[in-house]
């Protein structure tokens, strides 16, 4: 299932790019976002910013079959994976999102592009539940919570660019 999100900013895209790695935006991130569990790292290696993130959220909407995989709350990690910005400041990034114990990731892209106003946040990926019959129907449930937290994450970035 494709799995998109787009969110404008009101700065430049190397001003978002330095408040979404900031470790301290980062750790507020997960703490908006999930039960009270999580851990976020982001370390940058040459020219690439690597941003590592595992929340734990309830798997509540889930159907019960998907639940039986990953109990009461998911543990998702999430990797971005950070390239330098191109002449034009845009920024592109590699996204993987897996739910430890349960076959299902989310992988494509992220990109920060410059706009009029400011910034263009996009996200593309696709949304994969390995389960054979209900794999439709768990993906679906898995889309609601994710978009959640994206629009949490685009919240906390208004508040600190605002």
């Amino acid at each position: 299932m494709k799995f998109t999100h787009r969110a404008e900013y009101p700065a430049a895209p190397d001003a978002v790019f330095a408040v979404m790695s900031d470790p301290a935006f980062q750790e507020e991130k997960c703490d908006a976002t999930t039960t009270g569990r999580w851990s976020a790292d982001v370390t940058t290696r040459e020219d690439r910013t690597v941003i590592t993130t595992e929340r734990h959220l309830p798997a509540d909407g889930l159907p019960d079959v998907a639940r039986s995989f990953v109990g009461a709350t998911l543990t998702i990690v999430e990797v971005q994976t950070w390239g330098p910005p191109d002449p034009d400041g845009r920024r592109v990034a590699d996204l993987n999102l897996h739910v430890k114990g349960a076959p299902m990731t989310l992988k494509g892209w992220m990109r920060l592009s410059p706009s009029e106003s400011g910034t263009v946040h996009e996200l593309e990926a696709d949304l994969r539940a390995g389960v054979p019959l209900i794999g439709g129907r768990i993906e679906k449930a898995a889309a609601e919570p994710l978009a959640a937290a994206a629009d949490v994450e685009t919240r906390l970035l208004h508040q600190r660019l605002g």
